[in-house]
């Protein structure tokens, strides 16, 4: 059986590259950088490289990258870090509804602190609202966080437009750019951003590593007590390989932007147009346009989305119903609703996501599945369209007003 992996919002195999290089920091260039001798030396050169590596990925000073667990640990040190260094001029944050869960959940537990946040609404696209987030700005408001792309339905958000408006005002700019890194050319300075936060996982490096960007005199308070590490910012010690890991990666993704993006968008525009051809009833979810190259968030009519993506992994296809951190549980995308769309239409929704290694092919057989399952499924469903007509047909008002067992013939 053909096995497709569309899931790569989720997360990425390591590539052989990364992994290559990675290996020798398991059992041969061991040494605690920390350390004051040959083999330390050795594990400190090579996170210097790769922290230079990350750094120019997005245009950034090497001393502006502080290694950290990943995009969550980013996220919530830039957050309360942020918030805590800044609490005497004002207790007033700003983020959009459609965050991910570590920042909203980082802002939740600052609410318990006494902070006040404000969450934006976002369009029918999944866009924020400039004007709105301008509306919103409070003389107490010490933060905007505002993610660079949405990591369900791939929207691209206007923050070079919004770092205008912190900068004129003096307020501080953080970007969850887990997803967008990777798959969409950043440049901090360009951005206007003073934070941002970054993950190996994403772009086909190790997990259990990320990055914090922090803009050169940006004070943010420490989250993590302990050593020295990070220019005494971030406590712990290194994690080496998968350091070394991220900065392969991000090196890799520098050389191969160009053509990753232009390869992904053919292939998703490919996607789609093959499936709205072959299915009724199917919409795109997110801006059309200013997406995420590799993200398809589709809703399929009169379908349980949760039921087509155990039937598709049954078929050695494997998908997401949302994001990945989420889609265990039974809630409905926070993303989704957000967004305004009907509540039957969200848990309608599947996130499908191409990524490096996928072909053609992998999408014709994607395709050729869908329509089976799809199919089979509203055949089922009493809100099936096929199901409606019988059960017009079936009715003595043939297809005129029903209002329950009692038949009123309309005109």
């Amino acid at each position: 059986m053909r096995s497709v992996y569309l899931d790569y919002s989720a997360t990425t195999p390591v590539k052989n590259q990364v992994l290559a290089e990675m290996l020798p920091y398991f059992n041969e260039k061991f040494g605690n950088p920390s350390s004051l001798y040959g083999l330390a030396f050795t594990s400190k050169d090579g996170i210097t490289l790769a922290r230079a590596r990350v750094a120019h990925l997005i245009g950034a000073l090497d001393t502006e990258v502080y290694f950290t667990s990943g995009g969550t640990e980013a996220d919530n040190w830039a957050v309360i870090g942020a918030a805590r260094a800044k609490k005497e001029k004002g207790n007033h944050i700003i983020t959009s509804k459609i965050e991910h869960h570590a920042l909203l959940h980082s802002c939740e537990f600052l609410e318990k602190e006494g902070f006040e946040v404000t969450y934006l609404d976002v369009d029918e696209k999944g866009a924020v609202s400039v004007a709105d987030l301008e509306k919103a700005i409070r003389k107490e408001t010490i933060l905007v966080s505002i993610m660079l792309a949405n990591n369900e339905v791939g929207t691209i958000q206007p923050i070079k437009e919004i770092a205008a408006i912190t900068k004129a005002r003096g307020i501080l700019l953080h970007s969850d750019a887990v997803q967008a890194l990777g798959n969409v050319p950043i440049d901090v300075n360009e951005l206007g951003v003073d934070m941002l936060s970054l993950s190996s996982h994403k772009i086909y490096g190790p997990k259990g590593i990320g990055a914090l960007y922090i803009r050169k005199g940006v004070m943010i308070s420490n989250i993590l007590f302990g050593g020295g590490q990070e220019s005494k910012k971030r406590a712990g010690t290194e994690n080496l390989p998968g350091i070394i890991g991220f900065g392969k990666a991000a090196e890799l993704a520098e050389q191969n932007l160009a053509e990753h993006i232009e390869t992904l968008t053919t292939l998703r525009n490919y996607f789609i147009g093959q499936i709205k051809e072959k299915i009724d009833g199917v919409t795109l979810n997110g801006d059309p346009d200013k997406r995420l190259p590799g993200n398809a968030n589709l809703t399929f009519d009169y379908v349980e989305g949760e039921a087509v993506l155990l039937y598709l992994d049954i078929k050695g296809i494997s998908i997401s119903t949302g994001s990945a951190c989420s889609s265990a549980s039974f809630s409905p995308s926070h993303v989704l609703t957000a967004m305004g769309i009907p509540i039957e239409k969200v848990y309608s929704s599947l996130r499908f996501t191409i990524g490096d290694f996928t072909t053609k092919e992998d999408l014709d057989y994607v395709v050729e599945t869908l329509v089976e399952v799809i199919a089979k499924y509203r055949a089922l469903s009493p809100f099936g369209k096929e199901n409606q007509m019988k059960s017009a047909q079936s009715c003595a008002c043939q297809g005129y007003e029903c209002t329950g067992c009692d038949c009123v013939k309309k005109g």
